[in-house]
């Protein structure tokens, strides 16, 4: 039976995980508004296979102040689904917003990207109390939900990227501790799944990789993949801070730090079989990843 079709919103849409959730949803033929913080793109979504999919009409595309609720009203307008994707815990208005235009427009459905973390009760750093904080205002909300917990991305390999390149080195905190990380087409594939369909209202997914991997594994695989020897270099946890600082404000990059060091206590290890159960396949391998994404290890084009 032919499913059927949604008017289905994705926020985040410059991010890693909503363009490839778009694919999936361009390519069942659902209508899309995609919105973002920043200008976006204006080209229509392909399906996986490379396709549009008959996708009609062509996505809406809205640049959105999540500030703003009246800026979210418009694109959360006549929405069966709304893919909920945000980023800053400096402020948690974002969500309050979303949540309130959603209310506001009637809106069927809620599918939140959140994290692993917020099941472990020796979590309570900065990101993870935001993420559970996000997850209880949708549930007290009185829409339905359903919350997307992964574990860490597997593209979080390309910051090694340059490093890579230079010195074929890679760095990391606790390189011997181990991460079930998944990789975001499985995410995106998920989240295309459930929104909108109400058989999954209520629930919440921990999706992981099929395998828990440390930094030393990945340099590895990723050594053999690219034919030339690589060293994985221990960092101190003050040279850590050092690098998150360089990228993030220092409470967040003290959130990271607590982070690592619960993966270093073996919080992160344990995989799941939600993804295989809901897409009817065996989830990605980092080895699978990084094959579709060698080019981004050896260019310096993002896009490679």
């Amino acid at each position: 039976m032919a499913r059927e079709t949604r008017h289905i919103v994705l926020t985040g849409a410059t991010g890693k995980v909503a363009p490839l959730v778009a694919r999936h949803l361009a390519a069942a033929g659902h209508r899309l508004t995609l919105t973002g913080r920043s200008v976006l793109r204006d080209r229509p979504p392909q399906g996986p296979n490379g396709t549009q999919g008959g996708l009609q009409p062509a996505p809406r595309r809205l640049v959105c102040d999540y500030d703003r609720p009246a800026s979210l009203r418009e694109a959360f307008s006549g929405a069966d689904a709304v893919f909920v994707v945000t980023n800053d815990p400096s402020r948690p208005q974002h969500d309050q917003n979303i949540v309130r235009a959603a209310l506001d427009c009637s809106v069927g459905h809620i599918v939140k990207l959140s994290a692993a973390a917020v099941r472990d009760p020796a979590a309570n750093d900065l990101v993870t109390t935001w993420q559970r904080e996000n997850e209880e205002l949708i549930r007290s909300s009185g829409l339905p939900w359903t919350m997307l917990q992964p574990r860490s991305f597997m593209t979080h390999a390309l910051a090694w990227a340059p490093g890579i390149r230079d010195n074929a080195t890679t760095e990391a905190l606790h390189p011997h501790s181990r991460n079930a990380c998944i990789a975001p087409e499985d995410i995106a594939e998920v989240a295309s799944l459930v929104l909108g369909d109400d058989t999954h209202h209520g629930r919440s997914y921990q999706l992981t990789g099929p395998e828990a991997l440390s930094a030393e594994d990945q340099t590895r695989i990723l050594a053999g993949l690219l034919g030339r020897p690589l060293t994985c270099r221990a960092l101190s946890p003050s040279a850590a801070r050092a690098a998150y600082l360089r990228r993030y404000p220092a409470a967040l990059a003290d959130a990271l730090l607590a982070s690592a060091e619960r993966q270093a206590a073996g919080a992160k290890s344990a995989t799941t079989e939600t993804v295989a159960r809901l897409t009817g396949r065996a989830p990605t391998t980092f080895a699978q990843w990084a094959t579709a994404h060698l080019g981004r290890f050896t260019s310096g084009d993002r896009h490679v």
